[in-house]
């Protein structure tokens, strides 16, 4: 009896791992953020190119990978995605050698806005840190990051006008 129940339990074991998948092109929620797809062009608020950035829609639509570049050389990359066990958006950046962000939150009015903490590499130091992606009217999108100091007031990080390329 003991060996059927382990031959069941064997048997049954692949079905456990292939989960039926749902069709996240589908979801609202998962939809959220598709403002943000595309390959810009980034400027500060002066007008002055920074970098360049691609957000591509990933896995069926159930995520967005973000694969930054600046013009003095540095790059990023994150993987963004939307948790329907949580109701939220969480994002994952890490860049070359200098910081990882975990952030998370969702939609408020037509902006994504995310909050969480940055951690700087170099100085094993880590802050509260929050960002902001707004659409803006004439098809561009802000981007507006900020980071406690620590008196607890919140500092320009940095902001970024994403322009279709």
């Amino acid at each position: 009896m003991r060996t059927l129940a382990i031959i069941l339990l064997l048997l049954s074991w692949p079905a456990r791992g292939q989960q039926e998948a749902i069709d996240c092109e589908a979801s609202a929620a998962h939809r959220a953020f598709d403002f943000w797809v595309g390959s810009w062009e980034v400027r500060d608020a002066q007008g002055k190119l920074q970098g360049y950035n691609v957000v591509t829609a990933i896995q069926g639509g159930c995520a967005l990978q973000e694969h930054w570049q600046s013009l003095r050389g540095g790059t990023g990359q994150s993987i963004n995605y939307y948790h329907p066990g949580h109701g939220e958006w969480r994002q994952l950046w890490t860049d070359a050698g200098a910081s990882i962000i975990d952030i998370r939150g969702g939609l408020e009015g037509e902006a994504m806005v995310l909050s969480g903490t940055i951690y700087y590499l170099g100085s094993r130091t880590e802050r509260p840190f929050r960002g902001r992606w707004t659409p803006l009217p004439d098809g561009r999108v802000r981007q507006f990051f900020e980071e406690q100091d620590t008196s607890g007031a919140w500092q320009p990080w940095f902001e970024g006008f994403y322009g279709r390329r």
